[in-house]
């Protein structure tokens, strides 16, 4: 009886293998994923320059293939996209920032001032609306709420005292993330056959995932940035135009909030919705200009450049967007929500080409 059962156990975890790895292709498939996972897993502190630099390269290739179907030989195109990389790069540190961190300041400055006058419209309310809200309600609220702004005042300045360190190392990355994305660049062709010498020969089902999931995840970021950047200067000429404070400030916030699908629409109405109120109030007409400009760049995003840009778009359902954002988010930070759906886009891609059972076309070694 106990050969029998122990029998029954190695038949039972032989198919359970063999449904899950049916053939070499899909063993050499899982352990390229699993290799990969904890070596980015583990090193991503060490080597985040390296990923960053992986990613902006990868991105940037799209532009040199573009440039090189044009007959541009492969250096000429590199260093023309590296160059306009570069001015962007330069536009960024030297004009934008110093912008949007000036108008982030002077808002911070304003908080007090804004607080004051929050207290005092919600203070009004359990004399308009005795029957729903009390007044020692409210008062535990406004306290609960600025002994919350003091601690993250609190945190804040001590962040701040501890990022001269945090600056020494933004600043040696400044260089080494462009040199080495400009070097991805031009000796791509080297690295990957450096690369591929330790990957498994049998790799078909890997290279038919790797297309795949190359083509959705290349035209996804490339018309990421794109979103960014068209909502960004759309935001910032309109708001600028209706004379709205902090036009920059909430022009940037705008454009990042495409990153995260659903939930980043609804942090940056806060901002923008505030700032028009504490600036006219509901009363004029500002507010209400301001509100209709807000809505309808968010329709056009949603209506216009989400079908242009994204004319392959990823197939995938809004719970499992929200925990790719949960789950990369959490190891990764904001590269990791970034790059959210694009790493759901990979499982998918590897879920839907995985061989089952029976599965003829990748059974035989090709």
């Amino acid at each position: 009886m106990t050969t029998q059962a122990q029998f029954a156990s190695l038949r039972f975890l032989r198919d359970s293998f063999k449904c899950f790895l049916p053939n070499s292709q899909a063993v050499a498939l899982a352990v390229i994923l699993i290799v990969s996972f904890v070596l980015i897993y583990s090193l991503s502190g060490l080597l985040m320059p390296v990923f960053v630099s992986i990613v902006l390269a990868y991105l940037l290739e799209g532009m040199v293939g573009k440039a090189e179907s044009m007959n541009v030989p492969r250096m000429p195109a590199v260093c023309l996209v590296f160059s306009v990389f570069m001015a962007c790069l330069i536009f960024l540190l030297f004009y934008l920032m110093p912008i949007v961190s000036q108008q982030a300041v002077e808002l911070v400055q304003h908080i007090p001032e804004i607080l004051n006058r929050a207290q005092t419209g919600i203070m009004s309310l359990p004399e308009m609306y005795p029957q729903f809200v009390s007044e020692n309600k409210i008062q535990q609220m406004m306290f609960a709420v600025q002994r919350e702004l003091l601690t993250y005042g609190q945190n804040i300045l001590s962040h701040s005292a501890a990022s001269v360190v945090g600056l020494v190392s933004v600043m040696i990355y400044l260089f080494l993330v462009p040199m080495m994305v400009f070097f991805f660049l031009k000796d791509k062709q080297v690295l990957i056959s450096w690369f591929l010498q330790f990957m498994p020969k049998d790799r078909n089902l890997t290279v038919r995932v790797w297309e795949e999931v190359d083509t959705q995840i290349g035209n996804y970021v490339r018309g990421k940035f794109g979103e960014v950047f068209i909502l960004w200067a759309v935001s910032y000429i309109t708001y600028a135009m209706m004379g709205l404070n902090y036009a920059m400030l909430l022009a940037v916030l705008m454009g990042l909030q495409v990153i995260i699908p659903y939930i980043g629409a609804t942090l940056v109405t806060f901002p923008v919705l505030g700032v028009a109120f504490f600036q006219w109030g509901l009363g004029g007409d500002e507010f209400m200009y301001v509100v209709i400009a807000y809505s309808i760049i968010q329709a056009l995003d949603g209506v216009v450049l989400v079908p242009v840009l994204f004319s392959e778009a990823v197939n995938l359902h809004a719970i499992a967007i929200i925990v790719a954002i949960l789950l990369f988010g959490g190891l990764w930070g904001f590269w990791g929500v970034f790059l959210a759906i694009p790493l759901a886009t990979v499982v998918k891609a590897v879920l839907s080409a995985w061989p089952r059972l029976g599965d003829n076309g990748l059974g035989a070694n090709t």
